[in-house]
């Protein structure tokens, strides 16, 4: 079992949900979150004042799966969020110790689905 992090740009989300659909991953937790990486952020003028924004807004994905899907999993991510451009976003993937299903006290491979 394997827990895949991605951060990605949100206006990519829609691309990266529908390949994930068609790789056959329909389980996700998305969260928006606040991010800097090698954009390192710009700088806005505000009536005037000059503002350093440097957390930019990023979407992270949480997918938690079996063995046999991280690498289609990771594929449909790279497939739907790649533009080429810096400020792409990352892929984490970790080790899932374990995973039990609420309702029915499943545990494991089972409980993932």
């Amino acid at each position: 079992m394997k827990l895949i992090i991605a951060m990605i740009q949100p206006h990519k989300l829609p691309d990266v949900k529908k390949a994930l659909f068609e790789a056959d991953v329909h389980k996700m937790t998305v969260t928006n979150a606040l991010g800097c990486g090698q954009q390192r952020g710009f700088s806005e003028t505000y009536r005037g004042v000059i503002t350093e924004v440097n957390l930019l807004k990023k979407v992270r994905l949480e997918i938690a799966v079996n063995e046999e899907f991280v690498e289609p999993t990771i594929k449909a991510i790279i497939r739907g969020a790649k533009t080429g451009n810096i400020g792409d976003g990352k892929i984490f993937v970790t080790t899932l110790d374990e995973c039990i299903r609420i309702r029915t006290g499943e545990k494991g491979l089972k409980a993932i689905g």
